[in-house]
């Protein structure tokens, strides 16, 4: 099952947008959606769109698409949405902070138990209701609440230090902000999520637009 999900994850990637354009349907009042209308508001294909909805196990009506409220229910069970998952940050700065009172992620179920940071007059002071402590403090705190997801976000010459820290103190799934590929164990699992690279492309597309444009003016 592990494996299935793992080659599975472009996607779980995907299934979050789709989630955003079935709740919309539910709040106009719709017990039904197709895959074609998924497919037509995300600028896919209807058939990546019924495959990436077998992985939830469930199973549209001909005629008819898939009920509305079973869908989002069975979304966010694979997802694991509905579920309450403890998790622990690691540098409170700007993109920590950011991220200890985006609102979106405690939606999901994901909830901030602690936070951790080097500098000394942070610990002490919440942030976004998030008590902060001392990084020296980690080991034993992580323990103590036997939390095993982590979010990263120190400074990347800090980045594999503190993953050392956090997989010694029993931390199986690290979600990495850094620009650091970490070196863990096998059995740890870790989701490199890289913003200069999205910028990157996001810029790229630009400059070819901004170019097609030139080249199609008289």
């Amino acid at each position: 099952m592990i494996r299935q999900k793992i080659s599975a994850a472009p996607s779980v990637r995907r299934l979050p947008s789709y989630l955003h354009v079935i709740r919309q349907v539910e709040k106009e009042g719709s017990e039904y959606i197709s895959g074609t209308v998924i497919a037509g508001e995300l600028n896919l294909e209807p058939i990546q769109v019924r495959k990436d909805m077998a992985i939830t196990g469930i199973i549209g009506k001909p005629k008819k698409g898939y009920p509305v409220k079973a869908l989002i229910t069975a979304i966010e069970h694979f997802l694991g949405w509905d579920e309450v998952q403890d998790a622990v940050l690691v540098g409170v700065g700007n993109l920590g902070s950011a991220l200890m009172g985006y609102t979106e992620l405690r939606s999901h179920g994901l909830r901030m138990v602690a936070a951790f940071d080097i500098n000394p007059e942070k610990a002490g002071s919440p942030v976004h209701g998030v008590p902060v402590y001392p990084v020296d403090s980690m080991d034993s705190a992580i323990r103590d609440l036997g939390v095993k997801l982590a979010l990263l976000t120190v400074p990347n010459t800090e980045a594999q230090k503190s993953a050392d820290i956090l997989v010694g103190a029993g931390i199986t799934a690290i979600w990495n902000f850094t620009k650091v590929k970490l070196k863990v164990p096998d059995e740890v699992i870790v989701e490199k999520e890289d913003i200069s690279s999205g910028y990157a492309i996001l810029r790229v597309m630009q400059r070819v637009k901004k170019n097609d444009i030139k080249n199609e003016l008289p």
